[in-house]
């Protein structure tokens, strides 16, 4: 899709909270009783409880397998909602490897003690909606509609402490994110 001249630059900030709103209607209990994506998202913090609720991801760094001289320095910030039997949902914004606003809307699950000779190890899974690479790099990720593509991203942490982590989330067969996440 091209994108006219006159096209306000908050175009694929729109776009991006358009994802946002397709995953928040699709959690609403107004669906279906029964079924939510994000089942738990809405129940209050029980009460006195000390457990966190929240996780902010940042990402200062990706290292890309392949080198190309029209790759930025890519920086992300996400935050989830921590849900019951591990799971999450949440949402990332961040500057894709072309220099672009970008967004990843997402559902998730996590698997913490991993190994059990190493209890702080810890996997994860999301996947969801990506918004970005428009333009010349639409074709940067495997089907994308005008910006919009399905993603699954898989990552491996080690937790420091019961509220914080280093993280590793692997971008398909382009590079590997390397980030913190705290709780809270």
């Amino acid at each position: 899709m091209v994108l006219p001249l006159s096209m306000p630059r908050t175009f694929p900030l729109s776009r991006a909270l358009s994802a946002l709103a397709l995953l928040a209607t699709l959690s609403s209990p107004v669906l279906a009783s029964d079924w939510s994506l994000c089942p738990g998202l809405n129940e209050p913090a029980a009460e006195g409880s000390t457990e966190p609720r929240y996780e902010a991801f940042l990402s200062p760094y990706t290292h890309h397998w392949q080198h190309d001289d029209e790759h930025r320095p890519v920086f992300a910030a996400s935050l989830s909602r921590l849900l019951p039997d591990d799971r999450l949902c949440g949402i990332s914004l961040f500057r894709n490897s072309f220099g672009q606003p970008s967004a990843y809307a997402f559902v998730g699950k996590s698997w913490p003690g991993l190994i059990p000779r190493y209890p702080k190890v810890y996997a994860s899974v999301t996947a969801g909606i990506l918004y970005g690479y428009v333009g010349k790099y639409e074709r940067k990720v495997p089907m994308n509609v005008s910006g919009f593509s399905p993603a699954i991203i898989p990552a491996i942490g080690y937790r420091l402490t019961p509220r914080s982590a280093v993280e590793v989330q692997i971008l398909g067969t382009a590079a590997i994110m390397v980030g913190t996440s705290w709780r809270f």
